[in-house]
């Protein structure tokens, strides 16, 4: 697992950033508006998600465009799921445990 991805996602602006793009791409401008901060602290953010693979961008005139990759939600989702299959095992034992404390009491 990546875990510039991790870092990079763990700061509160630049998990909302990302929230942001999952509804398409936004410049920096538009980025900053809406999460209400100074558009040179939305630049390092997206600096450091452009470093750790995250995003993306393209000029259009003198603007540059941020979207989101896909990649490294993709590797995300499959190291994740390693703890799924863990955590559903366990959700499934207590749902067994449940219905026997439930067998017992009628």
């Amino acid at each position: 697992m990546n875990t510039t991805l991790l870092s990079a996602l763990a700061e509160p602006n630049r998990l909302r950033i990302v929230e942001l793009l999952r509804d398409g791409p936004l410049t920096v401008g538009e980025i900053a508006d809406r999460l209400q901060i100074r558009q040179p602290l939305a630049s390092k953010h997206l600096s450091v998600l452009y470093k750790s693979g995250v995003v993306e961008f393209y000029a259009e005139a003198n603007r540059r465009i941020y979207k989101l990759r896909p990649e490294p939600f993709k590797a995300l989702n499959i190291w994740l799921e390693q703890y799924r299959e863990i955590w559903e095992e366990k959700l499934d034992s207590l749902e067994l445990y449940l219905k026997e404390l439930q067998n017992k009491k009628q």
